[in-house]
């Protein structure tokens, strides 16, 4: 029987973003994952770091905004801890809607055609974010080793068969042995609620697929309308996404879709027409019914996330449902795990991403 002061289910960047900061806080922490590293959505995401956008949930926003606070201390972590450079690959996004959301002012077709000669606008009215994106490639191979070399005990091809609360830890079993931890956190994204201890919390895979393709002119800024958007890597390589399917766990390419993802793009700025397509794959986003993500205790049903006194399995954590903002949203989750972890005080008010709505959703 082995111990540690926490244990994670999952080695996406939810999971590996929550073991890096615990350790930092001097826990020992190991991480179960029943394939590899940050080989599931953590892989497949296009890297924007969307936290304006005004299509997220209004409840994500201060979440969102804490979250991109952490991150040039995240990726300065990371880097320091694995040598390995994560660079912001764009700082501005333009974004379409048919109607300007409250606030916001439309760019004129001068300054477009400016920041992205030959952009088409149809009927489309763009404004401008302050807003960066990643390569999550570049996490997939630097956040691994930064979580290792923090000493953190990554088990890969580790899965977990039962989690089970006592009276004094949590008892786990995975198919190579068995753990005793005090805390255990559930961040296994699509695949939640196959735990035992979490079969009541509703989170569900929403399939994306995503092309890259070559392009022979220069984009700088992403591009984002109702349809489609287009994510430049800084090396003349553009990610085109993405669409939002409810299709169980099926990882199939659709080449209709894909073609029509192309199709999108290349309406929207023409000298994708000419793009060579590199790759096209498949994410399952983990989806929740309200699309707000579970952060903190499994059963906080009643009261205030936190409390030892509202929890019924205080040792159970979730970390789970984060969409399409998982990658955006790593470095604020997991500083509130730690937060909620060892009973300090939340940066942020975290009611509205409470189990219990989820259970209670469940349970009707």
């Amino acid at each position: 029987m082995q111990h540690a002061d926490v244990a994670i289910a999952g080695a996406g960047i939810i999971g590996l973003a929550t073991a890096l900061e615990l350790a930092s806080a001097g826990l020992h922490v190991v991480v179960f994952e029943r394939g590899e590293a940050m080989r599931e959505c953590s892989w497949a995401a296009a890297g924007m770091l969307a936290a304006g956008d005004p299509e997220n949930p209004r409840e994500l926003r201060e979440l969102s905004k804490f979250s991109i606070g952490l991150y040039p201390e995240f990726l300065a972590t990371i880097e320091r801890l694995s040598a390995q450079k994560v660079p912001i690959r764009t700082t501005e996004t333009l974004q379409a809607a048919h109607t300007l959301p409250p606030g916001f002012e439309a760019v004129d077709s001068g300054s477009l055609h400016n920041m992205v000669p030959g952009l088409q606008q149809d009927s489309l009215k763009f404004f401008a974010l302050e807003e960066q994106s990643l390569d999550p490639r570049d996490l997939v191979r630097a956040l691994p080793e930064a979580v290792k070399a923090a000493g953190v005990t990554l088990l890969e091809h580790t899965k977990v068969v039962s989690v089970r609360p006592e009276p004094d830890s949590v008892h786990i079993q995975t198919l190579q042995g068995e753990w005793k931890t005090f805390n255990f956190v559930n961040a296994c994204g699509a695949w939640a609620s196959d735990l035992t201890g979490f079969s009541n919390i509703s989170v569900f895979p929403r399939k994306g697929q995503i092309l890259l393709v070559e392009s022979p002119e220069t984009l700088s800024v992403t591009i984002r309308t109702p349809d489609v958007y287009v994510v430049p890597r800084g090396d003349g390589r553009l990610v085109i996404g993405a669409t939002v399917e409810n299709a169980g766990y099926d990882r199939r390419i659709d080449r209709a879709a894909v073609s029509r993802l192309h199709k999108a793009a290349a309406d929207l700025w023409p000298p994708i027409r000419e793009a060579r397509i590199l790759d096209c794959w498949v994410g399952l986003r983990p989806a929740t019914p309200d699309s707000l993500p579970v952060i903190g205790p499994s059963d906080a049903i009643d009261g205030e996330i936190g409390k030892s006194d509202s929890v019924k399995i205080p040792r159970l954590w979730s970390a789970l449902g984060h969409f399409r903002n998982g990658i955006m949203l790593a470095p604020g989750t997991a500083h509130l795990l730690r937060q909620m972890i060892l009973s300090q005080p939340l940066s942020i008010d975290c009611r509205a991403f409470g189990a219990g709505r989820l259970a209670e959703s469940f349970a009707r």
